[in-house]
């Protein structure tokens, strides 16, 4: 199976790297891109998990109707992507599933961080995808971590897909910077040795955001917009041929239960 995913948030990463953008273009380059990404899961007839803030959803209403409509899962991502406290666990849900009318089961951490597996299953939720399993320097060393599903708790942990061998990372950064074939021979690798693939993703992505006042490094803004259209409109395709089901972490977790 494979596991489309996508955080959809503010986008404030040229804040991370010292440049500037304004809230109401955070919100509306997120927006064009979550729209991009419905339209290219629909021709394609794939579901996938769509993990919000709940500061991204009160802004984008219609969109996130329009992503249930259409039999995606909502999933939290906190309330604000760049603040967090323990209380927006159960609050950020609870908030989700009261303007949604859907249940909110999962939860991804904004960049991945760490948070207690305790207050995570005290808030609520039956699944967790916070951990990429790799060494990302400056970022995180989670080689000890187990790198397919486990249990913490009574939740699921479902960390980000690596490579068996070596761990590479095949996050959205590895999409953005690996020729495509490559990507293509790694996630074959995963699926043949794990049995699914675990990939994530952002809308800003499928948006323009080569703007100098973001000063965002290279690697960062290295085939976004119209390229990452078509590089994962033939990515999608090309597991399509292949046979690949789709699906969500609902129904993933359900299936191996």
């Amino acid at each position: 199976m494979v596991l489309l995913s996508f955080d959809i948030e503010e986008f404030d990463m040229p804040l991370e790297y010292k440049g500037a953008i304004p809230f109401d273009r955070q919100i509306s380059i997120s927006q064009t891109g979550l729209e991009t990404i419905l339209d290219i899961l629909k021709k394609h007839h794939v579901k996938a998990t769509f993990f919000s803030t709940v500061v991204f959803a009160e802004n984008s209403k219609p969109l996130i109707s329009r992503l249930l409509k259409e039999g995606h899962e909502l999933a939290s991502h906190t309330w604000f992507h760049s603040q967090f406290e323990e209380k927006h666990l159960q609050e950020s849900r609870e908030k989700l599933e009261e303007m949604f009318s859907t249940p909110v089961t999962g939860l991804r951490m904004p960049r991945m961080m760490p948070v207690s597996p305790q207050a995570v299953e005290k808030a609520g939720y039956a699944y967790n995808s916070s951990v990429n399993p790799t060494f990302l320097p400056g970022r995180y060393n989670n080689l000890k971590v187990p790198r397919t599903y486990f249990k913490e708790g009574n939740v699921t942990q479902v960390p980000a897909s690596v490579t068996p061998n070596f761990r590479i990372p095949l996050f959205w950064l590895s999409f953005h910077n690996f020729p495509l074939k490559l990507y293509k021979k790694l996630a074959l690798d995963v699926l043949k040795h794990d049995q699914y693939l675990n990939i994530y993703f952002h809308p800003w992505e499928f948006a323009e955001i080569k703007d100098e006042e973001f000063k965002l490094p290279g690697f960062t803004v290295k085939n976004t917009g119209n390229e990452m259209v078509e590089r994962f409109d033939d990515f999608i395709g090309w597991l399509k041929d292949k046979k690949y089901n789709f699906g969500t972490f609902q129904e993933f977790q359900k299936n191996r239960q």
